[in-house]
């Protein structure tokens, strides 16, 4: 069976469909919790969806402790992170969902391949180091973490389930003074009730981390009344930890959370271990291609189904005008009298030339009416089309919003002014600019404007070894000699350009080339630090072709200068003045 095969499987019968506008594409996998889903976003982005068992959901005390986790799991976006993107407390049955981590977890890589090299488990210490602090600065204490709660991608590790527990626990299918977490993986102050706090995913990592190392438990195996004592009452036995990791461990693994190490410390207690040399000589992406396994292929997203009855067709004003019958129009000669009744008036030759000539008179008022109401009812389903749909010049619609459009209706009211023809008859309405029509009132065409440029959308890697340069087909380039770069040279990261300037943006909120424009005009800088920088941060860059492009920051991890990297997605704005 392929690697694949083992972490897709296929749904049952008693799986749902769906949830939420989700589309369930396998089933990967089953918690205490719930069951979990592949499933993809509307743009084809693979998502892990959990779906709360019914007896969970039944719960209103879960319900409560569900919404407000959710709530906190929202602001944690770090680079080890699993984000959560989508949730329904509410809905039936509850449900969340975060992006999918194409990779094993923990648990499943050691169990195939054995205990990881130190320096990897250095790598992973860092790594999950690095998520517990975005995820405690959000005001959350994972209190589950361990082996099967940690995802190894081919770039790192991501720790997936953080504040969940929480939400699962103390509901009425947990027994009267349970703990929350996994036994063999717990704080002492977890087993005994007392408060928790961050140090308790510290103890929690010390564990995981002695699991990579050892390919086991660091306080064996049994009943989880057995082990919990040995975690209450003992010592661990750090002897059987490799000798370059035991100072680490025994900060991790203190009986007194006030005397356990910080995530920061322990960030750069690794970094310390690793060295410059084996960053630079990019050790952690390799050791992550080896630890990971084989590449995941994820299964493509479920089509829509097919409507059961097909959609009616949209009339066009040619085939409503053809529908509309003709009219019957009178003879242009008088029709014999029925040979019936009294005789018949024998008509003069005067009295019959009056009668033909009126009735040529009721045949041209019928057909002038008939042609005046079928021109009527195609100008006016004309008019709707182009208003509510239809094409104008450009072929947008008509309804368009925006400064286009506003232009487009100016221009066509000032040719009004000037003795053109209005589109429509009512002079107090916007006129609709159409195909062909003179747009700018003096007789130019519409379409000898310049044209906007087009977007051109591109996902990109920044790192210490490359940049982004907008002049090219492909922006991400292997060099520094980009329009835009990520140096880490000194404490912390900074952005830098070359010659020109750039703009960041106070906060990401969907800037547009317009909004750009406005603040390349202003302006602007040549270096930025990226700390503090708001999540999402969004920069404006202008090259010296006069392309325009945003880069819009998805994912940062700076935390190791070596190994740091920016990941987003940059939209580029091509010059039409070339």
């Amino acid at each position: 069976m392929s690697h694949t095969t083992e972490v897709f499987q296929p749904l049952q019968a008693d799986d749902p469909s769906g949830v939420g506008g989700y589309r369930f594409a396998a089933r990967l996998g089953a918690g205490g919790m719930g069951r979990v889903y592949l499933s993809h976003t509307q743009g084809g982005r693979p998502v892990a969806i959990k779906v709360v068992r019914p007896e969970l959901a039944d719960d209103p005390d879960f319900r409560r402790r569900f919404t407000r986790e959710i709530k906190a799991a929202r602001q944690v976006k770090g680079a080890y992170t699993a984000e959560l993107i989508d949730a329904d407390a509410d809905g039936v049955p509850p449900w969340l969902a975060t992006l999918y981590v194409p990779g094993p977890s923990l648990t499943e890589a050691v169990n195939r391949r054995g205990p990881l090299p130190v320096p990897a488990v250095l790598w992973l210490m860092a790594g999950v180091a690095e998520a517990l602090q975005v995820i405690h600065a959000g005001g959350i204490v994972h209190r589950d973490l361990k082996p099967s709660n940690v995802l190894l991608a081919s770039d790192g590790p991501r720790v997936i389930d953080f504040g969940i527990a929480l939400a699962a626990g103390g509901t009425a299918y947990t027994a009267p003074g349970s703990t929350i977490g996994t036994p063999s993986f717990m704080s002492p102050e977890q087993i005994s009730g007392s408060e928790i706090t961050p140090a308790a995913d510290i103890f929690a990592l010390g564990q995981t981390a002695a699991f990579a190392a050892l390919g086991r438990t660091l306080y064996g195996d049994g009943s989880a009344v057995n082990v919990q004592y040995r975690i209450l009452h003992s010592e661990p036995e750090l002897s059987l930890l490799p000798e370059a990791l035991r100072p680490l461990f025994a900060r991790c693994l203190a009986a007194e959370p006030a005397e356990r190490a910080t995530p920061a410390e322990v960030v750069e207690w690794c970094r310390q271990r690793l060295g410059a040399a084996e960053a630079d000589a990019g050790g952690g992406p390799a050791v992550w291609r080896e630890v990971a396994g084989p590449r995941t292929v994820v299964p493509a997203p479920v089509p829509e189904p097919t409507p059961a009855y097909p959609v009616p067709p949209v009339l066009t004003p040619t085939v409503v005008a053809a529908a509309v019958p003709p009219p019957v129009f009178a003879p242009p000669y008088p029709q014999p009298q029925p040979q019936f009744g009294w005789p018949q008036k024998e008509l003069t030759p005067q009295e019959r030339k009056a009668r033909r000539r009126r009735a040529l008179l009721v045949t041209a008022a019928a057909v002038t009416g008939g042609a005046l109401l079928v021109a009527g009812l195609t100008w006016t389903l004309t008019d709707v089309v182009k208003r509510f749909g239809g094409q104008d010049g450009g072929g947008r619609g008509a309804s368009a919003t925006g400064p286009a459009a506003h232009s487009s209706a100016s221009a066509s009211a000032q040719g009004s002014s000037q003795g053109g023809s209005p589109d429509r008859p009512d002079p107090s309405g916007p006129s609709v600019v159409g195909a062909g029509d003179d747009a700018s009132g003096d007789g130019s065409s519409a379409s000898s404007r310049p044209e906007e440029p087009q977007p051109e959308e591109y996902p990109l890697w920044l790192d210490t070894k490359n940049s982004l340069s907008l002049k090219s087909a492909e922006p991400a380039l292997k060099s520094r000699k980009g329009d835009f770069r990520l140096d880490c040279a000194s404490a912390g990261c900074r952005v830098a350009s070359g010659p020109e300037a750039f703009v960041r943006m106070s906060e990401g909120h969907g800037t547009t080339l317009d909004e750009c424009r406005s603040m390349l005009r202003t302006g602007g800088r040549h270096s930025a630090t990226l700390e503090g920088a708001p999540p999402k941060a969004e920069f404006c860059l202008k090259d010296a072709e006069g392309d325009i492009g945003l880069y819009v920051v998805q994912t940062q991890s700076t935390s190791l200068p070596e190994l740091a990297f920016l990941s987003g997605d940059l939209t580029v704005w091509r010059s039409t003045d070339r």
